[in-house]
This record gives structure tokens, sequence and C-alpha cells, in this order.
């Protein structure tokens, strides 16, 4: 095949673990754009946690937040927005009960909390380059909230809490899992199977023509619709099983040694 486009996760994919951009990820991508090749991000992130990275790679082009909640440009410009339904939101918060997992919703472009403290915070100081709105009534803003993280180190808890949402809520609602710590909630059009050919109609690509770059469960949806699929080295297994090569982890720039060892390879 003879890619046009392609699509990249952020965090565990286009970034280190220290949530940076390497030098030979930026340069991999100039030589993308050199080869005539597209190239555009979607992410969990808020847009104010992808701008910092638009600007390194100087990308102008159509961007996904949100898992593809807000797809926009880096001047601002919103080509589409999905917030979840504020029924549903409420009774997935509902759903959730006194579970022990600290809660973020973002909205507003702002990013609001239970607790400002501990490492996943930390993280997200990052991730969203903002700090947070600590409060205990998240109420209104589940009206018109973009998307509601919980968070937790047990894993299997939040298996047990998608299991337990996702039935009641997963025709209206999309609920997964963007780390084994985040369990995200995102319009039902806000995931990245959507959001892969939302941006591949902006560059005017098919979806045969793109290749898709990323490591965790919810970025399965787009692995699948994507003509050229790739995982990260650091993906768990079934997220590997599922694509058609797997590269090397994003602490050892796994995105640049994709685009020179398999996209370019097979587009020269």
């Amino acid at each position: 095949m003879t890619v046009r486009l392609v699509v990249s996760d952020v965090d565990g994919t286009l970034v280190d673990k220290n949530k940076k951009l390497t030098d030979g990820t930026v340069a991999a991508v100039g030589r993308l754009r050199e080869a005539g090749v597209g190239f555009t991000i979607i992410s969990a992130r808020p847009r104010s946690g992808l701008m910092p990275l638009l600007d390194a790679l100087e990308l102008d082009e159509p961007v996904g937040a949100f898992n593809g909640g807000i797809v926009f440009r880096r001047s601002g410009e919103v080509i589409e927005r999905h917030r979840i339904d504020a029924d549903v939101a409420k009774g997935i918060w509902t759903a959730i009960g006194d579970a022990k997992v600290d809660r973020w919703v973002f909205a507003d472009d702002r990013w609001y909390a239970s607790t400002d403290g501990g490492v996943h915070v930390a993280h997200e100081r990052i991730a969203s380059d903002q700090e947070p709105v600590v409060i205990e009534d998240f109420g209104d803003l589940l009206d018109r909230a973009d998307k509601i993280t919980f968070v937790s180190d047990d894993e299997p808890l939040l298996r047990a809490l998608h299991d337990r949402v996702q039935p009641r809520f997963g025709d209206r609602v999309t609920v997964v899992q963007s780390q084994s710590y985040y369990l995200d909630v995102t319009a039902l059009q806000a995931n990245k199977g959507v959001g892969i050919t939302e941006l591949a109609s902006a560059f005017d690509v098919s979806l045969a023509d793109t290749a898709a770059i990323g490591d965790q469960a919810n970025d399965l949806a787009m692995l699948e619709k994507a003509g050229l699929s790739i995982a990260m080295g650091n993906a768990p297994d079934a997220v590997k099983a599922k694509a058609q090569h797997v590269s090397r982890a994003n602490d050892e720039d796994g995105v640049a040694w994709a685009i020179d060892n398999i996209i370019l390879k097979g587009t020269s």
C-alpha cells in the first residue's frame, strides 16, 4: 500500500515516558513531510495538552483531542465537537457510586479534579498543560462534560467499573481504558475509530491509505480502520495482536522507527 497519512496516538506512543517529544521523533515527522505524507495526532488529552506538541511539530492540520471528541486546528478553529449526553454522564456518575477512584471532569477547556495530589495528577499536569481545579461537587459540570476520567492504580477495579457501566450505557457513550489506570468516558462519537475517519476526511485521504500508530485499548478502534496498523513495542499483547506491525517502545523512539522502517520503506 501507499501511505498518504499517518495518525498517531500521543501518550505511550508519540511521547516518551516523561511525556516529552524527542528530537528524533520530530525529525522523523519532518522526513514524512518531505516524502509527501501527511501527519496528525489523536489523543485522550484535552486541547490544552496538545498545543505544545502542535507548536513543536509545527502542525497546523486538523488534530483530535478527547479521542476525537474535538477535532481542531492549532489556530483554534474547531471542526467537530462531541460532548457527553448530560443524562448519560449523570447516570454513569451514579453507577460508579462510592468506588475508591479519583474523579476528573474536563469541561469548558478546564480540568476539574477531586484531588490535586498523587502521581497521576502530576502526570496529567504535563499532559493537560494546566493545573486542576479541585472541587467536591461535579453536578453542574456533568451537563457539559467533554470527558470524565476515573483514576486508580487498581486495574481490576477499573475493569470491573467498565463492566458495570458498559452494558447500561455503551450504546450512548464511549467507555475505554486509555491507560491501565484511567477509565475514560467520552461521547459516543468521541472514539478513535470515528476520529481517524474524520481526520482522514479532513486530509482528503482514504482510510485504506492511512496508517495508525497506538499502544492502548482506546487505540484499537483506529487500528482496525486504518489500512496500515502499527502497535508500539510497549503496548499490551492484546493490542499488538490486533496490529499488522509492532514497532519499538515509546522510550526507544518507536514512532520514528515505524516511520523510517515501516511507513517510508513501504512508500519508497
